[in-house]
């Protein structure tokens, strides 16, 4: 059988020493007889194996197409082409491209082009601001008429929200928890407590929250005994929550300056959460309290307390008789922690009966509790400190 059909003749210089010196022409001591001399039209008889080298494992960055190449393409077809500037070196043959080509023609595959960033989201304030802004300055022209004009009406309008918040309360622990908290003793009987506040002051309204927690648990007796505890405790709790807390507003407004008094908590309360708002929308990377209420951060926080100070040492300077403007900033310090702690209250409420608002009444705020959330628990610490800084009367 001839050499020659399988493999190309291993003739001492074809491949030629590695370290560059000239080869070797006469034949190697000890070596078999050399084969039939060595020619091109012999070679086009001969597949060597090529030499191929390491290729990168397919993934990344590369493509399918690039990965066919580098292990299905040219080192294994006899019809490679050399690029112009490959100059064919004594040991290449047609059927043996070189390194040099199969790199040439085999680039490394250039890495995928860099993404664009997304385009921020821009913030949102999860309301429809029209709306809110639109039912809040209609709400402040009613509060600020009845305020100043006749302080009676203005008590009819502590009540009215009173009744519609306990309704609201009530609704939903019914709807979320099959808690049946008495509507109508709540109602008569926290409307009945603002009053007694307004004309009896603080004895008036322990006396009116007693009767009604009486009223609760006699009402609660119609009906089967299964669920009664857990009822009049909800009806007790709403009573305290919401009626004998704004009983407090209804009691600043029996001083001389009462409607001051009761503007400068309201606007204190109002720039509070406006401040927390705003710095906490733009500056907020920090969560307060993120199991009760993601959306406050203490960026927001300290925007409250920023914002409440300030007003608070204008109104005691302006608005109060006697006031003082450093008395002024203690309250609106004491304002902002007592408006935040009263959302954060609320908000753990709703996040207990599964609901985002306590109702659909007022567009852009939700319902009459999702804006007396602030506003209940900083009536009776504002009460207390105009008493101590400036007296009752």
């Amino acid at each position: 059988m001839n050499d020659t059909s399988w493999g190309a003749p291993r003739q001492a210089g074809y491949w030629g020493p590695a370290d560059g010196s000239p080869a070797h022409q006469g034949p190697v001591p000890g070596a078999a007889p050399a084969g039939p001399a060595y020619d091109a039209h012999d070679a086009q008889r001969t597949r060597p194996m090529p030499v191929v080298p390491d290729a990168p494992a397919h993934g990344g960055n590369q493509d399918d197409d690039r990965g066919a190449a580098q292990w299905g393409g040219a080192p294994f077809r006899d019809d490679t082409p050399q690029p112009p500037h490959h100059a064919p070196r004594p040991h290449d043959t047609p059927q043996t491209p070189s390194l040099h080509g199969m790199a040439s023609q085999n680039p490394e595959p250039m890495p995928d082009a860099p993404q664009p960033a997304p385009a921020p989201q821009k913030k949102s304030a999860g309301r429809d601001l029209g709306a809110a802004i639109g039912v809040g300055l209609g709400l402040g022209a009613v509060i600020v008429v009845s305020l100043f004009v006749v302080k009676a009406v203005f008590v009819g309008v502590i009540a009215v929200a009173v009744v519609v918040g306990l309704w609201e309360l009530t609704s939903r622990l019914d709807e979320r928890k099959g808690i049946k908290a008495p509507l109508v003793p709540l109602a008569v009987g926290g409307a009945a407590m603002v009053v007694a506040g307004y004309v009896r002051g603080a004895e008036g309204a322990w006396v009116a929250m007693a009767l009604t927690t009486l009223a609760i648990l006699v009402w609660r007796m119609t009906k089967p005994p299964e669920g009664y505890l857990k009822d009049v405790t909800a009806g007790v709790f709403a009573a305290f929550y919401v009626p004998f807390l704004a009983t407090f507003v209804a009691m600043m407004l029996t001083a001389d300056d009462g409607p001051r008094r009761v503007l400068t908590f309201l606007l204190l309360t109002v720039v509070s959460d406006t401040g927390a708002y705003a710095v906490g929308w733009r500056f907020g990377r920090h969560k307060l309290a993120p199991r009760i209420s993601p959306g406050k951060t203490r960026e927001g926080l300290f925007g409250a307390v920023a914002f409440a100070m300030v007003a608070g040492a204008l109104c005691m300077q302006f608005l109060i008789d006697d006031g003082a403007w450093w008395q002024g900033l203690l309250l609106g310090l004491a304002v902002a922690a007592t408006a935040t702690l009263g959302d954060l209250g609320e908000s753990m409420i709703k996040r207990d009966l599964g609901i985002k608002d306590m109702g659909t009444l007022l567009p852009g705020h939700g319902g009459i509790m999702d804006r007396l959330d602030s506003l209940l628990p900083t009536a009776p610490v504002v009460w207390l400190l105009l008493v101590l800084f400036v007296g009752s009367a």
